[in-house]
């Protein structure tokens, strides 16, 4: 590992360490406009959703590292008191990537990227037209974090109006991950892309009891097969299988009489079995779960 005191490093060395760290994350693309009403678009990684009632997001528009100065949506919240955060799916991210670029203050970053400035329905600074989905901002509060170069302003938001492109929503009214296409940031000039295989659930039902890893049997706990996600997957489980259950797996299923008969490694080949149910596309947690505790039940026999 490596040890990293932040006093001792280099702050565009820790900025990188952090970025790479605590990622991806989600990209507010907001829209503000000065004091004289002149637009300006920046994209901003430091982001994220804090509350749904109040409805409050929060981005930070930190100091510049090179010459401790802030920049443009800083000064045009800080003169108005509002914006619009607008997401950025695959389809702009290159337009986005323009807007970063540090053009002379007045400059229009909508006529720079070609993307389309779009009237909020609330607040003064434009939407992204292009973008799925925007939120109109009220800004309640910004903090300052610090007075050195590479010090964030967080930036309080309340969502006063949201807007999402309808073909973004599935049938059931949520948005869809995939349609949405939206894009994440990591360290230095890395993103991510979170739609397609990048994409997929993990149900847990937070609410009902589960039986913990402590109740798995030893040899799952120090399993040479089983991951850390498979055995995540075991404990997971709502009830320990009951016993009459994996008797009669041991009896219909051919996998396991195959395993039982040939001898050896008998219990790592369970786990061999238990790791392919957990593999699948949807994973089999209580066949799995079965197949783990014959050792258990065979020594009761």
């Amino acid at each position: 590992m490596l040890h990293i005191d932040p006093k001792a490093i280099a702050t565009r060395d820790l900025h990188q360490f952090i970025l790479g760290t605590v990622a991806p994350r989600p990209i507010a693309f907001v829209s503000t406009i000065d004091a004289e009403g002149r637009p300006n678009l920046a994209p901003y990684s430091f982001f994220n959703a804090f509350s749904s009632n109040p409805p409050i997001v929060v981005f930070s528009s930190n100091r510049r590292v090179t010459d401790n100065t802030t920049k443009d949506t800083l000064h045009n919240i800080r003169a108005t008191g509002e914006a619009v955060i607008n997401m950025v799916n695959y389809a702009i991210v290159r337009q986005m990537a323009v807007c970063s670029v540090e053009f002379p203050a007045g400059v229009s970053e909508f006529e720079q990227s070609g993307l389309t400035p779009i009237p909020s329905e609330v607040v003064r600074p434009p939407r992204v037209g292009e973008s799925p989905a925007q939120l109109e901002c009220q800004v309640r509060d910004i903090i300052t974090l610090g007075e050195h170069g590479g010090a964030g302003h967080l930036i309080i938001c309340e969502v006063v109006r949201l807007h999402i492109a309808e073909e973004v929503v599935d049938e059931r009214g949520r948005i869809d991950p995939h349609k949405i296409d939206l894009m994440g940031r990591l360290g230095r000039a890395w993103y991510v892309r979170a739609s397609g295989d990048a994409v997929y659930t993990i149900v847990q039902p937070v609410t009902k009891m589960v039986i913990g890893y402590p109740s798995l049997p030893e040899h799952v706990r120090h399993s040479r097969v089983l991951t850390g996600n498979h055995i995540g997957l075991l404990a997971g489980l709502h009830e320990v299988p009951a016993r009459d259950q994996v008797m009669k797996l041991i009896e219909t299923d051919a996998r396991v009489q195959a395993i039982l008969e040939q001898g050896g490694e008998v219990i790592e080949a369970l786990h061999r079995y238990a790791a392919e149910l957990l593999d699948r596309k949807v994973p089999e947690r209580e066949k799995a779960g079965m197949v783990v505790w014959i050792p258990e039940y065979l020594k009761q026999a």
